[in-house]
């Protein structure tokens, strides 16, 4: 089918359709081989659910949704729900979001602070694109929906979601594979539909789906660049390839789509960069992490020294005791995060002058900054029979992602730091 008639296929078809926290765990990693890797059977089956698909597309700022150069995302949009903004947790980081989404913790709560953090009583490093460290189920804390899904006799398939490849409190999804970065948008679209095709007492009712391109291009080139708008056309064709395989299956008008973001994305500029050895003698401090989010610990008896140094105002940056970050970020609480905390301002970036000669190149494009910060709001699309069509919501947070699935799967939710009632009035029906 030519691209014309097949997209104007789906705008046709898309116009006229429309508790309390968990123990604390913590970081992960984005593994490397494409090798299939199927699961023992769930028990059970489900009937009369629609099948539930989550997408993901890596640093999807809502305003890109605006830009001309996804209509099939819009025409998702206008045919089901948008919100305005959906607010990432903080750190506004890859896998702490992605972990948040299926969760619904914030990242104090599941344990996964930061894409690169250390136990501090075991020593233990997790670093999200080793999967070497990621592996260790200690690590992920409270209870990812597939777990709840399988829980209650339902089957799950993940295309390469963050934690989903780690044997979290001994259960992985049905159906899973290793991150392969070397997949295309396409291919991966592909494998889910293979997922689909599995005979009905076998099909999954959830599926993950991870798209990383966007996010590539805008660290690459910058948030605003030619390639993040090439990679956003790459992204909605996929997405087009995912709805025309769901209609040729007759399963489109029986699919629920939620399509969301981790986070946004800001331009960086070397003008905004704080030089901590400049601030403090490094000798005083142990770094665990430099970037957008700088986390540290004084030595033994340079609390008071440090604390000078780093607690008061700067022009780029901005540092807590961990225990007095804002309560708004729910943010501060977890053993894993070091004593003082350093966000820089949108742009900007923590480093030192050693490393930045050692690195040499950073990011053009960032994000971790303050998730109350536009640039950093990630998207949140949802289409489908369980959807009002053509409503726009304001802002909510992504923490109430997991009891919307879990609604939408017709099951009871983990224990989570969302609310159900801000994203039940999305729905055709609305539980009393």
């Amino acid at each position: 089918m030519r691209w014309p008639l097949l997209l104007a296929l789906i705008l046709a078809t898309c116009a006229g359709c429309a508790s309390t926290p968990a123990t604390t765990a913590a970081t992960a990693a984005a593994p490397a081989s494409a090798a299939a890797t199927t699961a023992a059977p769930a028990a059970g089956a489900a009937s009369g659910r629609p099948l539930v698909i989550l997408v993901s597309i890596d640093g999807f700022r809502p305003d890109y949704l605006d830009r001309g150069d996804t209509p099939t995302l819009a025409a998702l949009a206008g045919g089901g729900v948008r919100a305005k903004s959906m607010q990432p947790a903080f750190p506004t980081l890859t896998f702490p979001n992605h972990y948040t989404l299926v969760t619904g913790l914030y990242p104090d709560h599941h344990g996964i602070i930061n894409n690169r953090f250390r136990d501090p009583a075991s020593g233990a490093a997790f670093v999200f694109k080793d999967r070497d460290t990621t592996a260790d189920p200690s690590w992920w804390g409270g209870e990812p929906i597939w777990i709840t899904a399988q829980k209650q006799g339902l089957r799950t398939a993940t295309m390469f979601w963050p934690g989903s490849d780690v044997a979290i409190a001994g259960v992985r999804p049905d159906h899973w594979l290793y991150f392969d970065g070397s997949m295309t948008s396409d291919e991966r679209v592909d494998h889910l539909l293979q997922w689909i095709d599995l005979p009905a007492a076998r099909r999954p009712q959830f599926y993950t789906l991870y798209f990383d391109s966007v996010d590539h291009a805008s660290h690459s080139h910058g948030p605003q660049s030619r390639e993040v708008e090439a990679a956003l056309r790459e992204v909605d064709a996929a997405i087009a390839r995912l709805v025309a395989g769901l209609r040729e299956r007759d399963l489109y008008r029986h699919t629920d789509l939620v399509i969301v973001s981790d986070h946004g994305g800001a331009q960086t500029s070397k003008a905004l960069r704080t030089y901590l050895d400049e601030v403090v003698p490094l000798d005083d401090v142990k770094v665990d992490n430099y970037g957008v989010l700088a986390t540290l610990s004084p030595r033994p008896g340079k609390t008071a020294s440090v604390e000078r140094a780093l607690l008061k105002p700067h022009p780029h940056m901005q540092c807590w005791r961990k225990s007095q970050l804002p309560a708004r970020l729910h943010y501060g609480s977890n053993p894993r995060l070091p004593a003082i905390v350093c966000l820089a301002n949108t742009g900007g970036l923590i480093t030192d002058r050693a490393y930045e000669q050692k690195r040499r190149f950073f990011s053009v494009g960032e994000h971790g900054y303050d998730n109350a910060d536009p640039q950093m709001q990630a998207l949140f699309i949802a289409h489908g029979p369980d959807f009002r069509s053509g409503l726009v919501v304001d802002a909510f947070p992504n923490v109430d992602v997991y009891p919307l699935l879990a609604h939408l799967l017709r099951i009871t939710p983990a224990a989570n730091d969302g609310d159900f009632a801000t994203v039940a009035p999305m729905l055709r029906e609305v539980p009393r």
